[in-house]
């Protein structure tokens, strides 16, 4: 990777993440949070405590083999582009950031967990293309803390995002989280639940829980509970509850496509990284997908961000290019 580089520090609710861009190209490092056997998931004061521990290891090994020079530092601060949006993980990514921009004598820019997923997502897919474009596009953004629909406008260099639908309750990740734990599975449960439902071969009939272009999951893990009580094996179960959310998602696209015909959907987040979810959507929508250590949380997508900033900054050309 010649050349200056962009830094990317992103310290969520799941993850601590780093990652250098630069010349069309990502190099990361990421580790999970640890979570106890049995536990969905960490206090905030905790993820903040493994976070002030993980991230110099990861900066250490990210940094060792570079000699390049950092040209700036982007990091997500917030969850979401909404007002009071807040979570206290993020401050350890945004006060060491401001701490080594201040030493470099570097800009900083900062931007939203949510922000990043999508520019990850773009980056991914080959579709970088979008954010210079400027024309909108609607952008799924499924985890464990979210699922959202999103209208988003790139323009001058920021991601203009509004709502469009969302789940009214659960979450899509967390109703994947609490079904896995029903049956016994490793937190973050996402990946062992697909392995699982990979080799059900049942058929369901699934129809989501809508109100207008919003979904409602909590019967999804009800109906989970039920299934596990009446004996169903694992992977018929872990299925089920994969189709339920595939058919939330897809009620919620078809619902928000009558309003903007054509309109391009990029699905990005930890959930999005399921095969058999990645598989149905992409046939049903055309539509784009990171790959799999792009959709879960990752400081790629807000170092693509401070990358593409910059450029604007500049009035174009360098750093912010994709084969």
């Amino acid at each position: 990777m010649p050349g200056n580089k962009i830094l990317g520090i992103d310290t969520s609710n799941y993850t601590t993440s780093v990652a250098l861009y630069g010349d069309g190209e990502v190099v990361q490092k990421k580790k999970l949070l640890p979570v106890k056997p049995g536990e969905l998931g960490l206090r905030q004061s905790d993820a903040v405590f493994h976070h002030t521990q993980q991230l110099p290891s990861l900066m250490e090994e990210l940094m060792e083999p570079v000699s390049d020079k950092i040209e700036a530092i982007g990091v997500s601060v917030r969850p979401r582009d909404q007002e009071g949006s807040y979570m206290p993980c993020f401050t350890v990514g945004a006060s060491s950031s401001r701490i080594l921009a201040a030493a470099l004598h570097i800009p900083l820019f900062t931007f939203s967990h949510q922000a990043g997923h999508i520019a990850a997502a773009l980056f991914s897919a080959g579709k970088l293309s979008w954010l210079k474009e400027e024309n909108p596009f609607l952008a799924f953004h499924v985890s464990g803390g979210t699922t959202e629909a999103l209208w988003v406008t790139p323009k001058n260099g920021r991601l203009q995002i509004e709502l469009a639908a969302r789940s009214l309750d659960l979450k899509g990740g967390q109703a994947v989280d609490r079904v896995g734990g029903m049956l016994g599975l490793p937190f973050p449960s996402g990946k062992y639940l697909e392995e699982l439902a990979l080799q059900s071969k049942a058929r369901f009939s699934i129809r989501p829980s809508m109100k207008g272009a919003d979904c409602s999951l909590s019967g999804v893990e009800n109906q989970c509970a039920a299934l596990i009580k009446k004996g169903t094996s694992k992977e018929d179960v872990a299925l089920f509850c994969l189709l339920s959310v595939e058919a939330a998602l897809t009620a919620m696209g078809e619902a928000l496509l009558k309003e903007r015909p054509g309109c391009p959907i990029l699905f990005a987040g930890g959930v999005m990284s399921n095969s058999i979810l990645r598989k149905d959507l992409m046939e049903r929508f055309d539509a784009s997908f990171a790959e799999p250590a792009f959709s879960a949380d990752n400081a790629a997508g807000v170092a693509v961000l401070a990358a593409l900033a910059m450029q604007s900054s500049k009035g174009g050309g360098g750093i912010c290019s994709h084969p």
